[in-house]
């Protein structure tokens, strides 16, 4: 039953009334977040809830015990159990920190996770490394005797506990390291989608200082509680099976009598040697572009703290202040939760030529990677923040469709399944056409060819592979404004045909083209697709008209679906539907929504995370915008269900469908972007592109 437009504004006041701190309840808090394998999440409101957990949900436990004048309470981690935990007071997440704070027997305690992830800066971006930090204070003004361990679980080099792992002790200029990682070193074998890595090397790292004392030893944390101290004698019966007594990577780090602030920090690494097979050549991460020695990278990174926790918080700041200015608080709050995820789903590599290239996962589906209608609703976080990094994902899938091998007239779906990128495995792959996406992949490539022409100024990606997007315009020019029968990107709602949303991307993606054309001073060629396009928006129009609003397919009466494709006609200036056609949609979407959102369509309760934001931002004032919006800000706090982000969920019940820790929550971002002097402000930041 449709809700009323009145019980809309209700809930939308409620929404806006309370303060958005007061309603902070990530489903799941991100710690560590770089990419599909280095990726630990917190599922709970407090950090001692639950142990910490790999993006999949298969434990990674980090246990954090402070000891207060000699007692030991918990701060991290839900083991031991009979350690008691300390009394949680804040938590919050920004974009590039996540913080947490406790208070105990007069000591307040700041811990942090900071992960310099700036899409300015691809060097430190691509960096695998995060920093926790603690600061202790007394609230007594009294002083405390203040003493941290942290341990870290060696799974989280290995997929499963089964494996064999080694443990050794290195150091650097400036820190002593501790790493793990498995026996068999296997690096690249094998794909697939709920698996962690298994080759490469987890490290811990400390800086060479009195304050930090380094241990491998078993069950440290019962030790630690009760004496305060470890074994000095590491484990030294190597390899050993990564199960529970396995030695954990430990630091005690002593903060000595505390009265005023004293802060100490560590870093995390993970390094892979190799990251991606791409056509059957090992890439490295960018980082290591250049034969980068793991010990120097990690020195730059312990050099870099101060100056680059500095600009975390300016940055921080500044990305909050003007996502809240574009769309609100509860629109910040969305995007500041989809930041790092979106980052941590994607791999930056290196080619040959150290040409940076970006690979997305497809987490929770199927795994595939460089999914094309994955780079899509993505597309707009990259963007805003840097467009060099579109193109980097972009490059890829031109240079495998140009290939002979791809043998189809229409883009590809994907590259193979992560982290090897050999070639399609969606579908019929490279041999059929069953469960192809022909339409829908084939106008997301040449939307975002477009879109990264403009976005840097020069069509030198798409004269590069002009002949292969030709091919990809005369297969939209026929097939594109009335779809056979075909899936879509939100194929798990199955096949539909004459899909009014899919032809809306059809007709955009040959402006598109016109508009490259253009760029490329073909004005013959641009001029007849400009018409084409403008022609099909016409019949498109009178094709999916029913009443106040759109079908969602041009053979299907009293049906209706988010037309979330039509937000690039504005975006991308084609201009070539009427504002009437979006002003419709958005009034008759008013009277369509549940608790927790729109639904995607007609067929079902559920929507889409991405697509909603896409669909709200054509909105043309800010209440609209606000009445799609607060509905999923107020679900993001209250889902029962506690995963990274899903962008599939019920809007009644806010339960996750399918889907978690995906890439796709960046098209959130879709606001930012069509906001253009602020998209010029943050893309100006971008100078670090090779």
């Amino acid at each position: 039953m449709k809700n009323s437009l009145p019980s809309l504004l209700a809930v939308s006041f409620l929404l806006n009334v309370l303060p958005l701190t007061a309603q902070q309840r990530p489903p799941a808090t991100p710690l560590i977040t770089h990419d599909p394998y280095f990726s630990v999440w917190s599922i709970t409101d407090n950090l001692t809830d639950s142990d910490t957990t790999h993006w999949t949900g298969s434990p990674q436990p980090i246990t954090g015990i402070v000891r207060i004048d000699g007692k030991p309470f918990r701060f991290m981690g839900h083991h031991p159990d009979d350690i008691p935990a300390m009394q949680q007071t804040a938590h919050s997440v920004t974009p590039t920190h996540t913080t947490y704070e406790f208070r105990q027997s007069g000591i307040n305690l700041r811990f942090v996770f900071f992960t310099p992830a700036f899409l300015s800066d691809l060097e430190v971006l691509s960096r695998p490394v995060t920093y926790l930090t603690w600061t202790a204070e007394s609230t007594d003004a009294s002083p405390h005797q203040v003493s941290v361990l942290l341990d870290v679980d060696p799974v989280i080099a290995v997929n499963e506990r089964s494996q064999q792992i080694n443990s050794f002790r290195n150091q650097t200029s400036s820190l002593n390291v501790l790493s793990t990682g498995s026996q068999d070193q296997k690096i690249l074998n094998r794909s697939g989608d709920d698996l962690r890595i298994d080759w490469g090397y987890f490290h811990l790292a400390v800086p060479k200082d009195a304050h930090y004392t380094t241990y491998l030893a078993s069950h440290p944390a019962t030790a630690f509680a009760s004496t305060g101290q470890l074994t000095t004698t590491d484990t030294m019966d190597m390899p050993e099976r990564a199960d529970h007594s396995a030695s954990a990577l430990s630091t005690i780090i002593d903060f000595g009598s505390v009265s005023q602030p004293v802060t100490r920090h560590i870093l995390v690494s993970y390094t892979d040697n190799y990251a991606i097979q791409y056509l059957q050549r090992n890439l490295r991460s960018y980082w290591q572009r250049n034969n980068q020695p793991v010990d120097q990278m990690l020195d730059q990174a312990e050099q870099q703290y101060a100056s680059l926790e500095a600009s975390g918080e300016a940055f921080d700041k500044d990305l909050t202040a003007d996502l809240t200015k574009v769309g609100g608080e509860h629109y910040a709050y969305i995007a500041i939760l989809s930041y790092r995820q979106a980052i941590a789903a994607h791999k930056l590599v290196a080619d040959a030529n150290g040409d940076p290239m970006l690979f997305a996962k497809e987490n929770f589906s199927n795994g595939c990677i460089a999914t094309v209608d994955v780079l899509y609703p993505s597309a707009p976080f990259f963007l805003f923040f840097n467009p060099k990094l579109l193109e980097a994902q972009l490059l890829p899938v031109l240079e495998y469709s140009s290939l002979a091998r791809w043998k189809f007239p229409f883009s590809p779906h994907d590259l193979g399944q992560y982290p090897l990128a050999n070639g399609q495995v969606y579908g019929g792959g490279e041999k059929t056409e069953e469960d192809q996406m022909p339409v829908e992949e084939t106008g997301n490539m040449l939307i975002l060819v477009d879109a990264v022409a403009r976005a840097e100024g020069t069509p030198q990606l798409a004269q590069r592979y002009w002949p292969l997007l030709t091919k990809w315009a005369e297969y939209l020019n026929t097939h594109g404004l009335d779809p056979e029968t075909q899936l879509t990107t939100d194929d798990f709602a199955g096949h539909l045909a004459h899909n009014a949303n899919l032809s809306i991307k059809a007709i955009d993606a040959l402006a598109a083209y016109a508009d490259l054309a253009h760029l490329l001073k073909q004005e013959t060629v641009a001029k007849q697709y400009q018409s084409t396009a403008k022609e099909m928006a016409a019949k498109w129009i009178a094709m999916a008209k029913e009443g106040d609003h759109y079908k969602i397919a041009f053979n299907s009466p009293n049906t209706w679906s988010q037309k979330y494709n039509l937000v690039w006609d504005k975006i991308l200036d084609y201009n070539l539907f009427p504002n009437s056609v979006r002003d419709s949609e958005v009034a008759f979407y008013l009277t369509k929504l549940n608790l927790y959102g729109l639904p995607l369509d007609s067929r079902a309760d559920y929507t889409k995370l991405d697509w909603s934001i896409w669909t709200a931002t054509l909105a043309s004032n800010p209440d609209q915008f606000n009445a799609i919006i607060d509905p999923i800000c107020r679900w993001t706090n209250e889902t029962p269900t506690r995963v990274p982000l899903t962008d599939w969920y019920d809007t009644k019940t806010g339960k996750q469908v399918g889907f978690q820790a995906r890439s796709v929550v960046g098209g959130v971002f879709i606001k930012a972007l069509s906001d253009k002097e602020l998209t010029n402000k943050w893309r100006a930041k971008s100078t670090s592109t090779h």
